[in-house]
């Protein structure tokens, strides 16, 4: 199967008193890319993130974005800090002896002092969170590689559409391509004979002239390989797989054989061909970069 190299996947899951939302969405690139934006509290996860996310992709510019919600009643608590307590209170009663002041010191007025009381958030079961974050992962992954997958199918129907149409226009140049050369012979022996007024011609000669103008002009090998490059990719779009980058390889192969052809055309006909062969493999080229 194919897979495209952009798609959308999100899941929620909620578990306990925890949920997580995944969301995920990808662009053409040419090596695996991840941004991941989540909550600080997260971030010891961020490897794991990754490496479950290599499971899913090997291609592609990924952005991914976090969510997490805790419910729980009881995940903050007050800390005393006795020590600071102290010390506020020592200094305080120090301050009522040196100045001759009343020692009003009450627990109410001494519990405002900073960092005497502090909230704190509870550690949390890192275990437990990435069970629930994994789980979130895997779903939003699976949900992306699904719509990947069917983008991908669609991908490949309309390349082997194109890819058919391409051997049709290298057939037209295999058919074409004989025929210049009579074209070129006899244009040859009717131009000779209007020089020399004689229609006895060495025919050695003109033999001589139409070979190597037809070792100019022959595309059979090239014809040869467009033919093996457009079928090798409509196998390797059958077969399915990671094959981004093969396929570009290929595309450029089958460019530079274009190029070959149109150097070589001494023939409108085939330059027209040529040129339009060309449009269709920058089509194709275009369509693969969107493959994975």
């Amino acid at each position: 199967m194919i897979k495209s190299m952009t798609g959308f996947g999100r899941s929620e899951v909620a578990q306990g008193e925890r949920k997580f939302t995944v969301e995920m969405k990808a662009v053409n690139h040419r090596y695996l890319d991840v941004n991941i934006k989540m909550p600080k509290k997260l971030s010891f996860f961020e490897s794991s993130i990754r490496n479950e996310l290599k499971k899913y992709v090997q291609r592609g510019k990924i952005d991914m974005f976090i969510t997490y919600e805790d419910f729980s009643e009881n995940n903050v608590c007050v800390k005393y800090n006795k020590e600071l307590a102290s010390e506020y209170l020592k200094y305080l009663r120090q301050i009522s002896a040196d100045f001759g002041l009343d020692d009003d010191i009450r627990v109410s007025t001494l519990s405002r002092y900073p960092e005497v009381f502090t909230m704190e958030e509870q550690t949390a079961d890192e275990e437990e969170i990435w069970k629930v974050l994994a789980k979130a992962i895997d779903e939003a992954a699976q949900s992306f590689v699904e719509s990947r997958i069917k983008e991908g199918n669609n991908l490949a129907q309309d390349l082997i559409s194109k890819l058919d149409g391409m051997l049709e226009l290298v057939g037209g140049i295999e058919e074409r391509s004989p025929k210049i050369i009579e074209e070129y012979r006899n244009k040859l022996n009717d131009k000779v004979k209007e020089l020399l007024s004689d229609s006895t011609i060495e025919e050695s000669r003109i033999l001589t002239e139409v070979t190597i103008f037809a070792d100019k002009v022959c595309v059979d090998e090239e014809i040869v390989r467009l033919k093996s490059h457009i079928e090798t990719m409509k196998q390797e779009l059958i077969a399915g797989g990671s094959i981004g980058r093969k396929l570009d390889f290929i595309a450029q192969e089958m460019n530079r054989e274009a190029n070959t052809v149109l150097s070589k055309a001494n023939d409108l006909s085939i330059s027209n061909i040529g040129i339009e062969l060309k449009t269709e493999i920058e089509k194709v080229r275009e369509q693969i970069q969107n493959i994975e």
